[in-house]
């Protein structure tokens, strides 16, 4: 029955989506929306390349709000080489005035994975091929407190299933947890300061969230365990129109059992970029990473970028010499002028073999 409820909710916000999109080509309501539609062709380490269709809609949702940022979805369909199938919504809504922002995203994957095991020095050369199916959703509601500062509310429900892995390897080794499947629900708090002056790209300000997801029996999760993140961004226009982004995350695990897509990890095109994502996984995990765009011609511009991570069981198991290191370049080709959306194409290097090619939709960060 859960299963058939949030897929009938997932179908539902696709279908009232598409609705609000219908309407924004009247004369007589709110100001023209940009939607754009478009073929896909996406890389990055964990699906080599990936093929399908991906839309993008910006609009304000007040006729009058002129001073609000402007609000979008993002949507895709994607299949990949490595026989990956992936479909998402991401969004960000702006209420008039900002008087209330709402996050989410809304996803359905059927995905080859890799898994090298629990810690922050596991070897390349132990790696272990398995697969797993998910649904997944995330809402995040926030209320505006005044002097851009916001307090909000979430709720995160995963549910991973038809995992197949090798009988004896590391996941029954390792005792993963969830290693048969599972369902997680998961309610929380947040508070968040923003002041960014662009929700695609921003050239000023700052960003700075923590919250807490806890997730319990009582709403409907196989595990009891919290989720604990801190995310910290500052953006600095150094000369002219280029800028310095500066970010430091950390996602913490508080609980005996943590399923095994909730665990930390370092990797992926957003952070990390060079190592798979979930090359190290533990219950604990903490990013730094700057990068320094500059516009070259028009709508064309570059990138470099370098970040330090680590993994961990608790946090006294952070050390200096256990740190790992990615760095990259990249190119950026702005697909709308205002909002300042842009194609994004990175090549990061980790340590050892970890290194990789990223064709991506927006910036890491």
């Amino acid at each position: 029955m859960l299963k058939i409820a949030y897929l009938l909710f997932f179908l539902f916000f696709v279908l009232m989506n598409g609705y609000s999109f219908a309407q924004t080509f009247k004369k007589d309501t709110l100001p023209p929306k940009k939607i754009l539609y478009f073929p896909v062709i996406a890389k990055s380490i964990e699906t080599n390349w990936s093929f399908g269709l991906a839309g993008s809609a910006t609009f304000r949702l007040s006729k009058s709000d002129t001073t609000s940022r402007t609000s979008n979805i993002q949507s895709v369909v994607l299949y990949s080489l490595k026989k990956q199938f992936i479909t998402a919504i991401n969004g960000a809504e702006y209420f008039k005035n900002e008087k209330y922002i709402l996050n989410e995203q809304i996803s359905y994957s059927s995905f080859p994975d890799k898994f090298w095991g629990i810690g922050n020095t596991t070897p390349d050369s132990i790696v272990e091929h398995y697969s797993f199916q998910q649904y997944y959703l995330y809402l995040h509601l926030l209320r505006n407190l005044g002097h851009h500062f916001f307090g909000g509310v979430l709720y995160e429900m995963q549910h991973v299933y038809k995992i197949n892995y090798i009988t004896g390897g590391l996941f029954d080794q390792e005792n993963i947890a969830g290693r048969s499947g599972y369902f997680v629900s998961g309610l929380g708090l947040s508070l968040t300061y923003d002041d960014r002056n662009d929700a695609f790209a921003p050239d000023k300000g700052n960003f700075a969230q923590i919250y807490f997801n806890h997730f319990d029996p009582l709403i409907g999760s196989s595990f009891n365990y919290t989720n604990l993140v801190v995310d910290l961004r500052k953006f600095l226009r150094i000369y002219r129109k280029q800028v310095l982004a500066l970010q430091g995350f950390s996602f913490s695990n508080i609980g005996a059992e943590v399923p095994l897509r909730s665990l930390a990890s370092l990797g992926g095109a957003n952070s990390m970029r060079g190592y798979y994502g979930g090359r190290y996984r533990d219950k604990q995990a903490f990013v730094l990473q700057a990068e320094y765009r500059v516009p070259i011609y028009k709508s064309v511009g570059i990138a470099l970028f370098g970040s330090s991570g680590e993994v961990g069981h608790a946090i006294d198991d952070f050390a200096l010499n256990g740190l790992k290191y990615a760095y990259g370049a990249g190119l950026r080709i702005r697909l709308t002028k205002k909002e300042k959306l842009n194609l994004r194409l990175d090549y990061g290097i980790g340590q050892g073999n970890n290194q990789g090619f990223y064709l991506q939709l927006g910036e890491a960060f």
